[in-house]
């Protein structure tokens, strides 16, 4: 084919080319027809027609971009697929390596006050709110900085000991820096607010209590959608640079964390990561409750691909990719043209949206077989964190109906956390994604209520 005809019509042919080649030998039989390989003169021909994506090829690489052991090619492209600065230096400026590298995780960079904006956004009644910005470590175990939002009640906390603190790990679920819930905190509502911010209204609840409630920026200055290590760092480091603010308030309460969808796979990561990451914080650690939790990447690649969930999917392969650059090398010219488009910016709505196109990753990539390759795999283990036990009690739920997160993966993870002598708890909700997060939700929430008053869990894992 010649460079001359439209990239819509490479991409439609190489699209039919998907759909009517045979499932590859190699494939397991139990994968669904959206996981195949696509024949190897498609990768070619994308790649063929599509020139070369024209990104800036900087050189030095920038502070944000930098990772060892990867060449500079490779670190070109990652910086040029990372979100454009906010125009705060609250969640722009990196702070030099030196000074990264003389502080330990949760030390306090910068704070600001953000009482005024943060008060509207929560709709509910607050004495203080704080935008904190701490030393954190990414996925690669690299120093960087992440941000976060301290918001103290107005309410009085009644319960036993000192008032405790909830962690609302949000749905982020964004690939734009603009995106995440602290700019919104700090800066009020926009038109990249996210909905998922306010609904379920945890964070007014849970204020209503007399918790303090963190909500942690756990996708960290690069917007890593879905990198569950990285995400686990920054929600315990959060937790610590809350304790460095104002010990006396926040550095010996009970804590607990809760998320659904995007925020689980935070949830999971912070808890999954505890014992090793943050032993300091177990002894606090009261519960965590996370619902519709993508605990296996492998087995949602079979559910999101080519559907009416490829736009979230896609932007959660680009979230991981900010953090795991090895995939990088796989993208064929079409993808590196999106990924260093606006479309890196996107929030939550548009991505959704975008599962209208139907779109298969197959034909993003320049390996005929992606879902195969020795990256895939690498990712398939680092993000599924297998063999980690969680060093806090769990209530894990997931809807019974659920086709883009199998409820599968959930009854996994808890058996998983069961053998490993977890105390954990397992409830399958009436509905789908959307349905379950509202049906799981206040046993949930009841659940987590009891932790924060000193009741111990109990686990229901089954005695051997």
């Amino acid at each position: 084919m010649g460079r001359g005809k439209p990239y819509v019509f490479v991409v439609l042919s190489a699209v039919a080319a998907l759909l009517l080649s045979p499932v590859p030998a190699q494939a397991a039989p139990w994968e669904p027809p959206n996981m195949m390989a696509v024949p190897p003169q498609v990768p070619e021909a994308i790649d063929g027609v599509v020139p070369p994506a024209p990104y800036p090829k900087v050189d030095p690489i920038p502070q944000r971009a930098q990772a060892p052991g990867f060449d500079k090619t490779t670190l070109q492209l990652r910086n040029a697929i990372l979100p454009d600065p906010v125009g705060d230096p609250m969640f722009d400026r990196w702070p030099s390596k030196a000074s990264l590298a003389g502080q330990k995780n949760g030390d306090l960079i910068a704070q600001r006050d953000v009482t005024g904006t943060a008060g509207i956004v929560v709709t509910a009644p607050i004495t203080r709110a704080r935008l904190i910005k701490f030393r954190s470590t990414d996925a690669l175990d690299q120093p960087i900085f992440a941000t976060a939002t301290v918001i103290e009640p107005r309410a009085a906390w009644d319960g036993p000991g000192p008032r405790p603190i909830l962690v609302n790990n949000l749905p982020i679920d964004s690939l734009g820096a603009a995106c995440t819930s602290g700019v919104t905190l700090a800066h009020g509502f926009g038109i990249t607010t996210g909905a998922t911010d306010l609904i379920p209204p945890t964070t007014q609840l849970a204020l209503a209590r007399g918790y303090t409630v963190i909500i942690p920026d756990h996708q960290g200055p690069r917007m890593a959608y879905a990198e569950p290590n990285l995400a686990g760092h920054i929600i315990l480091d959060s937790i610590r640079a809350a304790g460095n603010l104002d010990h006396a308030r926040f550095g010996e309460s009970r804590v607990a964390m809760t998320g659904y969808s995007g925020g689980a796979i935070a949830s999971n990561g912070a808890a999954k990561l505890l014992g090793g990451y943050a032993p300091d914080l177990v002894g606090r650690m009261v519960g965590a409750a996370y619902g519709g939790v993508p605990a296996d990447f492998h087995m949602l690649v079979g559910s999101m691909n080519a559907n009416l969930a490829t736009g979230l999917f896609h932007a959660a392969t680009l979230g991981i990719a900010r953090e795991q650059p090895s995939i990088l090398p796989m993208a064929n010219h079409f993808a590196q043209w999106l990924a260093t488009s606006p479309l890196k910016n996107v929030c939550i709505i548009p991505e959704a949206l975008a599962g209208q196109t139907f779109f298969p990753m197959q034909l993003m990539s320049n390996d005929p077989d992606p879902f195969h390759s020795p990256a895939a795999e690498q990712i398939y283990k680092v993000t599924k964190m297998a063999g980690k036990k969680a060093e806090v009690p769990l209530y894990i739920y997931n809807g019974a109906q659920e086709f883009w997160i199998p409820a599968q993966a959930a009854r996994n993870l808890y058996h998983e956390q069961c053998r490993l002598g977890a105390n954990a708890t397992y409830r399958e909700v009436f509905g789908e994604h959307v349905i379950a997060a509202v049906t799981g939700y206040p046993e949930a929430l009841t659940w987590l209520d009891a932790r924060l008053r000193g009741i111990p869990a109990t686990s229901e894992c089954p005695r051997h």
